[in-house]
């Protein structure tokens, strides 16, 4: 795409605006910015411009800051035909967001304070292209599938690419060899 520079933000639905708010901030560490809403169309322009059900109330979004990252727009809607279950990963649609830290057992040690929900132990991989990283998944108080992802050494397949993907520690690497 002609002038493309990334991803400015990453926008999700959550069930209740205020409490998703207080996990990014309190828990991830996001920073709050501003709000909008609520916001409803009397005609189609909500099925139009956002493919949703035409009676579809968004009650209220605010954006967030994640560190050196994409920005959130989190929303809360109002729907006939809403799904309340968040997609699996497996599901058509199915996401997670990762998390980069630079000290993976420190941040695990503060979700685990803050009663959040891991998923299994930690995956250390040892060879092949993600080699270096360590990952676990988490969830939030709603069941957002998140991860928590750290490789300070780098990853394996540095070693045969003159490239890098974007790092949020890094991120003029990806650009230079």
């Amino acid at each position: 795409m002609p002038g493309l520079r990334g991803t400015e933000h990453i926008g999700f639905t959550v069930p209740c605006l205020e409490e998703a708010v207080d996990f990014f901030v309190k828990v991830i560490g996001c920073e709050p910015f501003y709000e909008l809403g609520p916001f409803a169309a009397e005609d189609d322009w909500m099925e139009t411009h956002l493919s949703v059900h035409p009676d579809t109330v968004m009650k209220k979004l605010k954006f967030l800051r994640c560190g050196y990252g994409s920005n959130f727009e989190l929303f809360e809607y109002e729907a006939p035909d809403q799904v309340r279950q968040p997609p699996k990963n497996s599901d058509v649609g199915g996401h997670h967001l990762a998390f980069y830290v630079d000290d993976f057992d420190t941040a695990l040690e503060h979700l685990r304070e803050h009663g959040v929900r891991i998923l299994g132990e930690p995956t250390v991989r040892t060879a092949g292209p993600s080699a270096g990283q360590t990952w676990v998944y988490f969830l939030t108080p709603w069941g957002m599938q998140l991860e928590l992802v750290s490789f300070p050494g780098g990853k394996g397949y540095e070693q045969d690419f003159d490239t890098r993907l974007w790092h949020p520690a890094k991120p003029d690497a990806a650009r230079q060899g």
